[in-house]
């Protein structure tokens, strides 16, 4: 991500089009709040339930997901 992709107070979506352990988007979102922004929610075309990834992300802003296996 670049320095200048976010401005402060910038408020965020962060998509992936999947969701495992939340590791990615858990980095996404530690870049979005370094950069002054803020994480609003998180969507996704695919989610591995089993895996849990969405409950690592639930403290930081909610997430949709359109498939969930």
């Amino acid at each position: 991500m670049h320095a200048d992709a976010i401005t402060p107070g910038s408020k965020v979506i962060i998509h992936d089009d999947l969701i495992a352990t939340g590791g990615t988007a858990n980095a996404a979102a530690d870049l979005v709040k370094q950069l002054g922004g803020e994480v609003i929610g998180f969507s996704f075309i695919v989610e591995l339930g089993f895996l849990k990834g969405v409950e690592r992300l639930n403290s930081i802003a909610p997430s949709k997901s359109l498939i969930r296996i």
